[in-house]
């Protein structure tokens, strides 16, 4: 049978596998990625995950500032490819660029469509609570996430997992996904299932704020939110004394946070460890991560930190970024 030529659009790593599989499917003509942007302290121009193995796998590699051009539909058509996969490539891709490949676009995006449409499906999966969550593979339109369903595969969320833990899980899975149903697709054997509206919901991009802890909500929800936010943005909280603290770690007690004000410290020392009073029942911190600091277990922290019971943390809505 004669390989297909691809394209694929995608940038972070959790987009790597995908094009991994791809290419033991196709003939990946061209990979196309964002730009390089500033990392670290430095601030020098470092390539996206998806163009650095895009680069060792031998695949051409285009990085347009814009999308949205006649040009750059132009120029996909002219590489004359029968489709292309999308995996977290970061931007909405106009009609034309989806019609540039003869059979169109298709994207491996990591929820149980249409639960969690958007940028961040991972991250709010577990900063709501969900218990099982997936990966789709899906025909794009120009919506946001709202294309016919190709195929799906599920998986259970752990009740300690992070979002950075899932979505290595993920990331796999959806290249399992591809593996096993893109050559279906090209058979033509599998239906497009168009999604129903009831329990949309849609995953917003993460910014800084959305990591604020509220202790007004139940020791659950807030350890949910912990776990969804990490690792970035990372959850926080303020300090007494009106300093920052990043929250890493994190879980659900058995002490009911008896009649103490959300955000009241109940307990503070090496051997209980330091408990907060939620709205209902009560978070002991594990791991945490002071202004300029690095992260470490909480033990550690109390042993050089003046915290003591009947303290009381709130939000604080312009957080340093410590990583």
């Amino acid at each position: 049978m004669t390989r297909p030529r691809a394209l694929f659009f995608g940038t972070p790593d959790f987009a790597v596998p995908c094009l991994d599989a791809l290419a033991k499917i196709a003939d990946v003509v061209c990979v196309i990625t964002q730009p390089d942007r500033p990392k670290g302290r430095g601030l020098e121009l470092a390539p996206p995950p998806v163009k650095v193995r895009a680069m060792a796998l031998g695949v051409p590699v285009l990085q347009p500032v814009k999308v949205r051009t006649p040009e750059f539909a132009a120029e996909l058509r002219a590489l004359d490819a029968e489709l292309a996969v999308v995996v977290a490539y970061g931007r909405i891709l106009t009609r034309a660029v989806l019609d540039a490949p003869r059979r169109g676009c298709l994207n491996v995006h990591g929820s149980l469509l249409p639960r969690w449409r958007g940028a961040a499906p991972i991250q709010w999966a577990i900063a709501s609570g969900d218990a099982e969550t997936g990966v789709c593979l899906m025909q794009m339109d120009e919506g946001l996430d709202t294309g016919p369903v190709l195929a799906r595969r599920a998986l259970p969320i752990g009740p300690n997992e992070t979002a950075g833990e899932l979505a290595e899980r993920l990331s796999q899975l959806g290249a399992q996904l591809l593996t096993e149903e893109l050559p279906r697709y090209l058979a033509g054997l599998l239906g497009a299932v168009p999604q129903a509206d009831p329990g949309m919901t849609l995953a917003p991009i993460l910014e800084k704020t959305h990591g604020a802890i509220d202790w007004s909500k139940r020791a659950q929800q807030v350890h949910d939110l912990v776990r969804g936010m990490t690792p970035w943005p990372g959850a926080y909280t303020r300090l007494a004394a009106g300093a920052t603290l990043k929250v890493h770690a994190t879980h659900v007690t058995a002490d009911a946070g008896m009649s103490a004000a959300p955000g009241t410290v109940l307990h503070a020392d090496r051997a209980s460890g330091l408990v907060i009073a939620c709205g209902e029942g009560a978070l002991a911190l594990d791991a945490v991560q002071p202004e300029g600091k690095r992260r470490m277990a909480t033990t550690d922290y109390l042993a050089g930190r003046a915290l003591g019971v009947g303290d009381v943390l709130g939000e604080h809505n312009d957080p340093k970024d410590t990583r």
